[in-house]
């Protein structure tokens, strides 16, 4: 219980998302996990994933393992991403060799990758949203050396500190300024997108900063450009999902 309060209060203390990573990752280690990937996307839909780009995505695997899972994008045929679309809660990675036979082609490719880098024992947590398009997933590799059923032990005494330690770095984690591949505004870029969602037009906008309507309509087109989208008012939306509207911290 004192584990758990020391975590609780080093968590909600942070600002940025980094810093509850760094607590969370060392907090699993702890448990025998020494690998973690965490994904969020606001964008899933019944067929797909959503852009990996607007997904945060973090890890504490190595870069030549997140190079073949994350850029080349395999993490879209893992059977445990599989069932986390479809479920929420923990699961053992023993889930896999129970279904082994569904998998098609590319999950079978997973399972091999996995194999070869030694990800090979762990568990799957999928978050509970209030969106439907929202989906939160963590997977957590334990370390070399620990067989599934070893860990499946570890989680039976340790379980529900663990399923709840993960739900808070979750809902901490999107509680705070998120930065994805595509979120990387400009502070400038930001502060016209605020002032936008605030009912703003280009020439009140102009007017508050001291420019000129035309270089407003090109921070706009700008951040349009950034965020991947068409208008000014999915551009406030999306910064609004990552958390970056009227925030001290891009």
């Amino acid at each position: 219980m004192t584990r758990l309060l020391d975590y609780l209060n080093e968590v909600c203390g942070c600002r940025t998302v980094d810093c509850v990573w760094d607590i969370h990752c060392r907090a699993m280690l702890e448990f025998g996990f020494d690998r973690l990937i965490y994904g969020f996307t606001h964008y899933m839909t019944p067929k797909s994933l959503g852009p990996r780009e607007d997904s945060l995505i973090l890890f504490s695997h190595a870069p030549e393992y997140m190079k073949i899972y994350k850029d080349e994008e395999f993490y879209r045929h893992s059977p445990m991403i599989e069932w986390a679309a479809q479920n929420t809660g923990a699961c053992s990675w023993s889930w896999i060799r129970e279904n082994i036979e569904r998998f098609g082609n590319l999950g079978q490719q997973v399972i091999q990758i996995n194999r070869d880098m030694g990800v090979v024992a762990g568990y799957t947590i999928s978050f509970s949203e209030t969106s439907k398009r929202a989906r939160g997933v963590i997977a957590l590799t334990a370390k070399p050396g620990l067989s599934q059923s070893k860990v499946d032990d570890i989680w039976a005494e340790h379980g529900s500190m663990i399923e709840a330690m993960n739900n808070v770095a979750h809902l901490k984690i999107i509680s705070l300024p998120q930065q994805t591949d595509r979120a990387k505004l400009s502070a400038r870029q930001r502060e016209v997108l605020e002032w936008v969602g605030d009912g703003k037009t280009n020439q009140d906008i102009a007017t508050i900063l001291g420019v000129t309507p035309a270089t407003i309509e090109k921070h706009l087109r700008i951040a349009r450009d950034k965020l991947g989208v068409e208008t000014t008012a999915q551009a406030v939306l999306k910064i609004s999902y990552f958390n970056q509207i009227h925030t001290p911290e891009s």
